[in-house]
This record gives C-alpha cells, structure tokens and sequence, in this order.
C-alpha cells in the first residue's frame, strides 16, 4: 500500500461524514423570493420566459405570499407590473400612496405582519422612458434622479416597506435615502442597495416580465461595465459610508468573484441576486431534458453561497423551500 498519511477521501467516505465536514450550507432562511405584482383581481399570468414565474393581481399575490410563508419562506421582493397610462417622465406614480404598489404593501403587512417585504427603488417600473432616472435631453440626470428615488422610498416606508432596495444605481442615492428616511422617522427601515449592478445581458426576461426596457439607448452610463471588478469596491466603500445596511452584488453567476470580493473587504451581509436570465436557462435546459433541473439549481445556490453571498434573491427560492419539505 502506498504511504500516503493525509488521505482526503477518508472524510468523504459516506453522507455522515460528508455533512459533518460540509462547510456550507443553504436553508431557505438565506433567501428571499422576487415577486411580480400587476393590476386587477383574479389575475395570474405566467411569464413565458420565465417557466412557473407569474404576475400576480393582489388578491391572488396575498394567497402565494401566504403559500410561502407555510414553507418557512419568510422574505420577498415586490415589483410592480403597471400599464403604459400610468407611467410619466417623472415616474409620479411611484408617489401615490393609493396606487397598487403602496396599498399591496400595506394590505400584505396587515395580513401576515411576519412576512418582510424588501421594495424596488428606481424609476424603471413607473417611467414612460424605461430608464432607472429622470431623463432630458436624452441624458440620465443624476441628481434630479436622487429628489424622486429619496420620495419613493419614504412612500415606501409609509407602507410598510421592512428594506427598501435602491436599484437604480444613481450616485449618492444611498445617502440621500437614507437621510430621508431618518428625517421622516423610518430609522429602522433597511437599506439593501444594489451596490454592484452590471449592465448585464442577463436581465431579458426580468424586463419581459415589466415591460420595463429602456425606450433609448442602454443603461450603461449608471450600471458597471462587466469587465470591472476594483469598481465595485469603490461602489461598496461608498455604499457602506452612506448608511447601507446589506451590499448587493447582481448578477450572481458571472460575478462570483466580485460577491468574494466584497465579502472579503467588508463587515455587512453580501446579497446576490440570481437573476432571471440565470433560471430561464437553467428551466429551457432542463426542459430540454439536457440537465437535471434541481441538482442544477441547487448548485448554483451553493455556489453563491459558498462565494461569500448570506443573503441570494433568487426565482428558485419556492422551489427550493418545497424541496425540503
């Protein structure tokens, strides 16, 4: 027999062993399940790219949220589906507190108090330009943005927003929330800021499923150029000073490196976001019998994890939490 004393097959020898030496882990406590709200009643309509994904009118969103909390799925992040008619340059329905979105939160809050609602800040969703800020002239105003976002943020809280989530990559915009929550008494309101978001390719159906593509150009002059990694550490730096509470690297897959990097460089909980583009491949691949489906998905979620991710948005999050029931 060959001498060999260190032998690292000796821990691997049978499922016990496995989990005692396993150093991570994944429960459904680490993620949080982005959900689609669209108007009217008894509606529930599935995004065709996106396989078991729906928009949901409020009444039947009440009833999934509801579902998920049974499975110990406990987080959610809402975005809003809404009709070209309320959309403005201005984004001004992002500010009615009797629109969809803030009454949903508040009825939500009502029924199930337990459940943390995590909301989307930027202009996006409410904009008849599709761009995450306030455009003139064909630019993405920065600063005007910022009196808009900070707004929609405390109307947000107003609701009953648990972590407001700005994803609109506007410099200084997590300084200014944050101020402005604190002067409207929403100190304990969370900040999850979008700290490092690429101008990704990723994001199609994300942006089928809000009919939210920008009606010009792209977003690269406010998203990071996927090439950048030390970029996101000026994001971060700067994200931290200004009061946010959880940094967020997205997408997940392709930027496995930069969620280690942010994780090695600072003392706040590093969300991902596994992104639509990453499930919609993992469901055409699996629909096409190529891959086993669910070992797939939970080998991506291990591997956000294992790069350093506590916290991972992810469309697989129900899915998952039915798994290990």
């Amino acid at each position: 027999m060959i001498n060999l004393p260190q032998r690292p097959r000796r821990n691997r020898k049978n499922a016990t062993i496995r989990g005692l030496v396993q150093e991570n882990s994944v429960t459904v406590n680490d993620l949080i399940f982005p959900l689609f709200l669209t108007e009217g009643k008894n509606k529930r309509s599935e995004i065709s790219s996106m396989p078991n994904i729906y928009r949901y009118s409020s009444d039947l969103l009440l009833k999934e949220i509801e579902s998920c909390l049974k499975l110990g799925l406990n987080t959610f992040c809402l975005f809003p589906s809404l009709s070209d008619k309320l959309k403005d340059k201005r984004a001004t329905e992002s500010l009615n507190k009797k629109g969809l979105y803030q009454v949903t939160i508040k009825e939500i809050k009502k029924r199930f108090p337990e459940a943390i609602i995590m909301t989307d800040v930027a202009m996006d969703p409410y904009s008849s330009d599709g761009h995450d800020g306030f455009v003139k002239n064909g630019q993405i105003l920065n600063d005007e943005t910022l009196e808009i976002l900070a707004k929609m943020a405390v109307v947000q809280a107003e609701a009953g927003a648990d972590i407001i989530g700005p994803s609109d990559m506007m410099d200084g915009r997590v300084g200014f929330i944050r101020e402005a929550l604190d002067d409207a008494g929403f100190t304990d309101v969370s900040i999850m800021s979008y700290t490092a978001k690429y101008a990704s390719a990723f994001y199609g159906p994300f942006r089928d499923a809000l009919d939210s593509a920008p009606k010009f150009g792209d977003k690269k002059t406010y998203q990071m150029d996927p090439a950048n990694s030390r970029e996101a550490i000026l994001e971060a730096d700067l994200d931290f000073n200004e009061g946010a509470d959880f940094l967020m690297v997205k997408p997940a897959l392709s930027y496995l490196d930069v969620i280690k990097l942010l994780n090695d460089n600072f003392n706040l909980p590093i969300a991902a976001y596994n992104v639509s583009g990453e499930y919609a491949m993992v469901k055409a691949a699996a629909e096409k019998k190529w891959i086993d489906g669910d070992k797939i998905r939970d080998e991506i979620l291990l591997s956000i994890k294992r790069a350093g991710a506590s916290v991972i948005l992810t469309y697989f999050a129900k899915e998952f939490a039915l798994s290990k029931k």
